[in-house]
């Protein structure tokens, strides 16, 4: 089990981010190991990060400037790590630095690579709407229950998880600025992939208003936020 955490400029969400996983690791008895990907970052997020994963993983420096090939780095770390095994026993998580996954985030993923799945989308939640507008928490359940277009599921760079022959088989992640996540998944469903969303073991993550990627969740919340009417109570 290999997870990657793209992280730019989160000093102050990454450690409570690796500790979370930690903490979903501590549940399973596996081979695992973690690689956060600093990626141009000015802040002090790498050292915290290395404190934070302790004898767990290991920090990648990176200067791409975007979240698909810093993702795309990560992945490739973790391969190295496991390249004594075949890619079909190595499944490759992916979270953010603002979010924190539950105790049984490894055992969702877990099982389902079990009963075959070759990749996963798993969905969020925001933990918390205080520095928003009042309404927006109902607009956003509201339009997320109903999907991005009514019937796709959604897919989340904070909840994906991909076995590595099937991520190999199709390039892995695209060096994108934002969208690698659902570009991924369109490779993965094109190529005949067994690919399974799941509503198991949600991801907590931010409801913050400058997001790292360019139209991302920080973006698509802002967007929600601007369609309220805020004349009313």
């Amino acid at each position: 089990m290999g997870v990657v955490i793209p992280a730019r400029d989160e000093s102050r969400s990454i450690e409570d981010c690796v500790l979370s996983v930690r903490r979903a690791l501590a549940r399973e008895r596996l081979d695992a190991w973690l690689v956060v990907v600093a990626d141009r970052c000015r802040d002090d997020t790498a050292a915290r990060a290395r404190r934070a994963l302790g004898g767990c993983g290991e920090v990648v420096v990176s200067r791409w400037g975007m979240v698909g090939a810093a993702r795309q780095l990560g992945c490739r770390r973790v391969l190295q790590r496991f390249a004594h095994r075949p890619l079909e026993r190595v499944w490759l998580l992916a979270t953010d630095a603002d979010s924190m996954v539950p105790c049984d985030w490894i055992r969702a993923h877990r099982d389902a690579a079990d009963l075959g799945a070759h990749a996963v989308a798993g969905t969020v939640r925001v933990r918390s709407f205080s520095t928003r507008a009042a309404r927006l928490r109902d607009r956003y359940e509201s339009a997320y229950a109903r999907g991005s277009d009514g019937h796709v599921p959604h897919v989340h760079g904070a909840n994906f998880g991909v076995r590595a022959d099937a991520f190999s088989g199709v390039g892995g992640w695209s060096r994108y600025a934002t969208g690698e996540d659902r570009d991924l998944w369109l490779r993965l469903v094109e190529a005949g992939y067994r690919v399974v969303p799941s509503n198991r073991a949600p991801v907590w993550t931010s409801a913050r208003r400058r997001g790292r990627a360019p139209d991302g969740f920080a973006s698509y919340l802002n967007r929600l936020e601007a369609g309220l009417d805020l004349t009313r109570s």
